[in-house]
């Protein structure tokens, strides 16, 4: 289905490490993932998730945390291979004297482009972790275009746990943030791009262990900061391809038939695809219709190998009338992107 319906841009992948300069000496991009998408002033900008870690000592792994208390604001952390008191099995994170780290820190970096497929990257951070909440980075940010302003939903990191920040920007250039809007643990928040019956409208994926799962959820507001009215919207369907956990992509797209929402599934194996939603457009808590089977899955080579491999994952796109260009990260390593015809999605449905 999902080579019938989406169509890879041939210049695949269009970002990768090579194309992002470190914030600072000392650290190596790993992987630039994720970004969210939004137009402005005629030109397609991408607000990447740039991963970074600190170059190691040799047989040690390294880690790096935001510090206020530190000279430069970063903390770095050797630890040898051969510690008996480290448990590193898995790329993203390793546990060291019963304290969990993560390999890499994200910041969130502008990239800008005249046709929407050729990106020069910025080359500093647009913005970074700051405070205790993000010791551990922001990442996966949301941006949506509602009252003058750019909002950014964006994941936030720490030894407390993810939760959902929220920032806003007129211009790309001054940013004012407005603290956690959703406790940890919590992420894959997404802002409807207008109000439904009076409220802000939002997603976001709230993660229990043992009962309740990774579903996504819905919620309102009436001012961006307080929200309420919670409820689970869509729920993993065991022994499918959204099996094991599911979240929200990028802001739903209002269509004459209902808001067509893109969201990422994972099975029991960890193999990430998107599907799509449609909700009904004045009540988005009433399921219309749902995916089947996957719009996109990893399947070329940079998306079945990397930092993660059989992932593909978008929290951000663009619309020209009928044409959705999707915006992805591929095996939490590099960007890529695709494009689709919105009716033929809804047909699909």
């Amino acid at each position: 289905m999902s080579a019938s319906l989406i169509t890879r841009f041939p210049e695949n992948p269009i970002l990768t490490p090579s194309d992002v300069p470190p914030s600072r000496p000392g650290m190596t991009v790993e992987a630039v993932l994720n970004p969210g998408a939004f137009r402005h002033r005629g030109r397609t900008g991408l607000l990447l998730r740039v991963a970074e870690r600190p170059v190691a000592e040799k047989n040690h792994i390294a880690a790096a945390l935001r510090d206020a208390d530190s000279p430069d604001g970063l903390r770095i952390i050797n630890i040898r291979l051969d510690d008996p008191a480290l448990q590193y099995n898995d790329p993203r994170g390793f546990t060291y004297k019963n304290r969990y780290y993560l390999t890499t820190l994200s910041h969130l970096r502008l990239a800008w482009s005249d046709d929407g497929v050729h990106f020069a990257v910025e080359p500093l951070p647009a913005l970074q972790a700051h405070g205790d909440h993000e010791t551990y980075g922001i990442e996966d940010c949301r941006v949506e275009f509602m009252d003058n302003k750019y909002w950014l939903a964006y994941a936030l990191a720490s030894e407390n746990g993810v939760g959902v920040g929220l920032a806003s920007t007129p211009d790309w250039k001054t940013y004012e943030r407005h603290g956690i809007i959703f406790s940890p643990h919590n992420k894959d928040a997404a802002l409807f791009p207008e109000k439904i019956g009076g409220y802000y409208y939002a997603f976001h994926r709230p993660s229990g262990i043992g009962l309740g799962g990774n579903n996504i959820w819905l919620a309102r507001s009436p001012d961006l900061l307080h929200w309420g009215a919670h409820r689970r919207l869509i729920a993993a369907r065991p022994g499918q391809w959204d099996g094991e956990r599911i979240g929200a992509g990028a802001a739903p797209i209002k269509t004459p038939r209902g808001w067509l929402s893109i969201y990422h599934g994972a099975d029991a194996t960890g193999r990430y695809c998107l599907g799509a939603l449609l909700l009904a457009p004045d009540d988005p808590a009433r399921v219309l219709a749902r995916s089947t089977h996957p719009l996109l899955e990893p399947e070329a080579e940079c998306e079945k190998q990397g930092f993660y491999g059989n992932c593909v994952f978008t929290n951000g796109h663009v619309t020209d009338g009928d044409t959705l260009t999707l915006y992805y990260g591929a095996s939490d390593s590099v960007v890529c992107g695709a494009r689709a015809s919105i009716n033929a999605i809804l047909d699909s449905l």
